[in-house]
């Protein structure tokens, strides 16, 4: 089965880069996608790290101008430290200019910061201890699947809880995200009521044409809360490789069909580098492992150059092998193939591609050559 490819956008900084040279890539990504032939161009939300998308709604806009045709959206708003009101004025906002090709993209990373909070690491003379994988990686039928990465396994989560607290006013409290959910939708479709009883009504915002979208990583809140909606769901086996397919499950079994969609839709994200040869490919990927452990233990390196970069420790590379195992690294023929592999195993209607490399030219090549080699993989299946 032809499925499409979408795109999820970090706007990675390379060492040596700017934050602006960061957008300006990500500008330019998003022509060449459209050009492509890409679906969708998603752009992530991450705070206090090396990467310029932690405005995800302002980019939006950035990037629906700079293109025609190719939807635009979020992947994903954490709704956790934006109001209601917020997020569908900025997509309203957007939408009143390049109409009818949003996508509301909506994760609840920012609730999660009680349970990281708590989940305490195991001390050893005061400093943290690295709890012991257990589990092996599986392969199914072609698709990695390492354990679930265990949270308390960070080293140092100062700089998490940090963020977080700079993300909300003092004293304030994130709603239940089924709660938040709800207040959304209602803000869309023009049924928003306050607590005691003042119709509200987003201008921009109300009757917009966006698809609303949920993201989650595991066979969660997320997963349910998107099914027994009837909304679209986007599984992220790019951050949660060990429970992303089990998010996918979790979604199917609590789908409940909608006036939006008569059964489920399903897109699946991939961390990919595509190169002309599997060397190169290997060789473009070698630093990607030291950014999720620069993140992972509580750092924000930016994007290393592979010519120049040490090689990781052992130590450090336990840290991220779920992420390195899963990474789909290689020639056209051999990401297509795994990719073939992850759409069969998890029934994906559509595949969102991140792919992230120190060069901007290693970025579009990777993106062009996965396409071309995509489309000539429908060529032969029609």
């Amino acid at each position: 089965m032809s499925i499409p490819l979408s795109i999820l956008d970090l706007s990675p900084i390379s060492e040596g880069s700017s934050a602006a040279q960061a957008l300006r890539n990500t500008v330019d990504l998003a022509r060449h996608a459209e050009q492509w032939g890409y679906r969708r161009y998603w752009l992530a939300e991450h705070h206090f790290v090396s990467v310029a998308s932690s405005s995800s709604l302002t980019l939006l806009g950035v990037v629906a101008a700079a293109t025609s045709r190719i939807r635009v959206g979020t992947g994903a708003v954490q709704v956790g430290h934006h109001t209601s009101a917020s997020i569908v004025e900025a997509f309203g906002t957007v939408d009143a200019l390049h109409p009818g090709r949003l996508d509301l993209g909506l994760g609840r990373s920012g609730h999660r910061v009680s349970q990281f909070g708590a989940a305490a690491a195991t001390t050893r003379g005061g400093h943290p201890v690295l709890d012991t994988v257990t589990g092996r990686t599986e392969v199914r039928d072609g698709v990695v699947v390492p354990p679930p990465f265990d949270p308390r396994r960070v080293t140092d989560r100062s700089k998490f809880l940090a963020s977080a607290e700079a993300l909300q006013q003092p004293g304030a409290e994130s709603l239940d995200f089924a709660e938040q959910l709800a207040e959304i939708q209602a803000l869309l479709d023009g049924r928003y009521f306050t607590a005691n009883g003042v119709a509200l009504h987003a201008v921009p915002g109300e009757g917009i044409d966006a698809e609303l979208w949920l993201f989650g990583s595991s066979a969660g809140e997320s997963a349910e809360l998107a099914g027994t909606l009837g909304l679209p769901f986007a599984a992220a086996y790019h951050v949660a490789p060990g429970t992303a397919l089990d998010a996918v499950a979790a979604y199917r079994a609590a789908f409940q069909p909608s006036e939006l969609l008569a059964e489920p839709h399903v897109i699946v994200s991939a961390d990919v580098v595509v190169a002309p040869d599997d060397d190169t490919a290997r060789h473009r990927a070698s630093t990607y492992g030291h950014w999720v452990h620069s993140i992972r233990s509580g750092g924000a390196a930016e994007y290393l150059d592979p010519a120049t970069a040490s090689p990781l420790t052992a130590d450090q590379l336990r840290l991220v092998d779920d992420r390195l195992a899963s990474q789909i690294v290689g020639s056209p023929s051999t990401a297509v193939g795994r990719l073939d592999a992850l759409q069969k195993v998890t029934g994906a209607d559509e595949l969102l591609i991140t792919t992230i490399t120190h060069d901007h030219a290693d970025r579009l090549e990777s993106h062009r050559l996965l396409a071309d080699a995509w489309g000539q993989r429908a060529a032969r299946a029609a």
